[in-house]
């Protein structure tokens, strides 16, 4: 019997650890050591890829570098230019005194006026209430104001601004006569102005980002080339191949091997394909001449029905073996979900198997239509050998839920269930439980879960077996939503 509703009932997604799991794991950090906690916590936090690690460390080291070097420039630069600027300085305040120094008292002022006009540098008497503003703020100017008093005398004062005026001021004496010569300040500015490091630094970090990005995925390339090639592998595509004349040796000889392991699996694949084929082949021939020998010369009813029934189990069995060694290469195409499972239901049920499926007819997924009409025919076959209940009957309930991307499929029978150390294997292929190696109708070959979880893996969707909250075994057979 077939109960096929259109109720959208949702299920709740499969769980993710079990509660032996969650013991095990709320136990482990109460015995790690304090620091221990905290680097695992930064390693979960931080988990950057290949590319990014070595992103940033070429930024860091190239940072670094750029600036020491930038640090050191400036150190030197700013001593040989405050010593320059000092000089000049000096040289003005010197030629200036001794002009002063050698003009009686009518000529000064012309000469005051003739200098200020051609030097650009102005001369006036120093007064005792003049107000003036050091000039000696850093290590450029201190530098400039030490090599003046080194040159003009101790006495030598250095300012910024008098009475409100601002430029380079030095005091000097001529004699016992005091005056002020203002200098134009451009003379003693740094070669690189603070905007002008700033800019350049600017750049140069960008330029750095850039150049690391570049060289960090150019060293990557390789790894990620493999990875990707691996990956196809895994899927089953074994004509993957890599470059094997790259400039760089260690990487060539890589490829070499990658790609002689690719070669010989593909060849082991071809080969088990042959060998599988010939096995079934030559299996089936001498069980069809049995089964017609059995009709014929086989006289008592109830002997030619098992013998039947056992040439029917040998069948199903080479069915198995060669479902499971199927090629990986699968199409998927979208699939209205409540009909495929409407179609499954309608062929396996029988008197010992009863399912209900509460699936809509708008939930269409990605997949195969025979590779999925396979899972959910293992799935329920699976359910009748080992969730019957007192009455002979096993009942499977069918429903499903939405997860982003995915649609999660809920395959769940009321059976016992599995005990936990045993929910783990139940997909290792010949794996059979305990309670398969000894219920009395059981006569699989042990890869029916194996089946349907390298069926699902192969259409890129997930398999997860667990015992459901409610009771009995429940399969989550998450597979992509078809938009």
């Amino acid at each position: 019997m077939v109960a096929t509703t259109s109720t959208a009932n949702s299920v709740q997604g499969p769980p993710s650890v079990s509660p032996h799991t969650t013991n095990r794991r709320s136990a482990a950090p109460a015995q790690r050591r304090p620091l221990q906690r905290v680097l695992a916590m930064f390693r979960r936090t931080f988990i950057l890829s290949l590319f990014w690690r070595t992103f940033l460390l070429l930024s860091l080291m190239l940072g670094v570098g750029i600036l020491g070097w930038t640090y050191v420039l400036r150190y030197f630069e700013l001593e040989p230019r405050a010593v320059q600027a000092a000089q000049q300085i000096a040289s003005l305040v010197n030629l200036s005194r001794a002009a002063l120094r050698y003009t009686d008292q009518v000529n000064r002022v012309a000469l005051v006026k003739n200098i200020a006009e051609q030097e650009a540098v102005k001369l006036q008497p120093r007064e005792p209430g003049d107000k003036w503003e050091p000039f000696e703020v850093d290590r450029f100017t201190r530098t400039i104001g030490a090599q003046l008093r080194s040159r003009l005398g101790p006495q030598t004062v250095v300012a910024s601004s008098v009475n409100g005026s601002s430029g380079l001021w030095v005091g000097f004496l001529i004699e016992t006569d005091q005056y002020w010569l203002q200098a134009d300040p451009n003379r003693v500015q740094t070669a690189i102005t603070g905007m002008t490091y700033f800019l350049v630094m600017g750049l140069t970090f960008v330029a750095t980002l850039i150049v690391s990005a570049y060289i960090a995925a150019k060293i990557n390339l390789p790894l990620r080339e493999l990875s990707s090639a691996a990956s196809r592998i895994r899927e089953g595509e074994y004509t993957s191949r890599l470059d094997e004349d790259t400039a760089t040796m260690e990487i060539r000889e890589v490829n070499r091997g990658f790609n002689r392991m690719a070669r010989e699996l593909a060849k082991i694949e071809d080969d088990r394909a042959v060998m599988l084929a010939g096995i079934s082949h030559d299996l089936r021939t001498p069980l069809a001449r049995i089964r017609l020998e059995t009709e014929m010369s086989v006289v008592d009813e109830e002997a030619r029905r098992n013998m039947a029934m056992d040439i029917d189990q040998l069948d199903a069995i080479i069915d198995k073996f060669m479902d499971y060694a199927r090629p990986t290469e699968v199409k998927l195409v979208p699939i209205v979900l409540a009909v495929l499972l409407d179609t499954v239901s309608r062929r396996v049920s029988n008197d010992h198997l009863k399912i209900t499926a509460r699936v809509t007819t708008d939930v269409r997924v990605m997949g195969d239509e025979t590779d999925l009409d396979r899972v959910f025919a293992n799935l329920f076959e699976n359910a009748r050998r080992y969730a019957q209940s007192e009455d002979g009957i096993a009942r499977v309930t069918v429903t499903y839920a939405r997860a982003g991307q995915w649609v999660v499929v809920s395959v769940r029978d009321e059976g016992p269930g599995v005990s936990p150390e045993t929910l783990a294997r139940l997909t290792t292929p010949f794996y059979r439980g305990d309670k398969a190696r000894t219920h009395t109708s059981t006569t699989g070959a042990g890869l029916g879960l194996a089946i349907v979880e390298k069926t699902v893996t192969r259409m890129g969707g997930m398999l997860e077996l667990a015992n459901a909250p409610q009771g009995g075994f429940v399969a989550y057979v998450k597979l992509r939503r078809a938009a």
